[in-house]
């Protein structure tokens, strides 16, 4: 026998996951995004709220926290790319340093085995 699939059911799933349940079940990351970005093209809070099934306060923390998200990721990068630089810079310094080390280094071993071989011939 065929099962017959009542189309207006909601699945616990579904049903959990808009808040109509008891049982609280956590939003994910890309529902809450979205619900987010609906709100800055210019939708109403109250209606979205409704459709959602989400309390406004709730929805208006999400939106903050977008965008509190959106000032640090513009300012880490703006810092990234001046500590990257920074960094960058002593880097290259620290490379010269060693570079003059090296040849220092090797021009005291040619003196050392010149005079070491000058001594055996002797």
């Amino acid at each position: 026998m065929e099962k017959q699939i009542d189309p207006l059911a909601v699945t616990e799933e579904e049903h959990n996951s808009t808040g109509t349940s008891s049982e609280f079940k956590r939003w994910s990351v890309n529902r809450k995004k979205d619900a987010v970005l609906r709100m800055m093209r210019g939708e109403p809070m109250d209606l979205l709220s409704q459709e959602l099934s989400i309390d406004i306060y709730r929805l208006e923390e999400w939106h903050n926290r977008a965008l509190q998200g959106i000032e640090e990721a513009l300012k880490s990068r703006e810092g990234e790319h001046h500590s990257l630089a920074a960094e960058l810079d002593a880097a290259m310094r620290r490379i010269g340093e060693i570079s003059m080390e090296n040849e220092l280094l090797r021009e005291r071993i040619k003196k050392v085995f010149s005079s070491a071989k000058g001594r055996l011939k002797r």
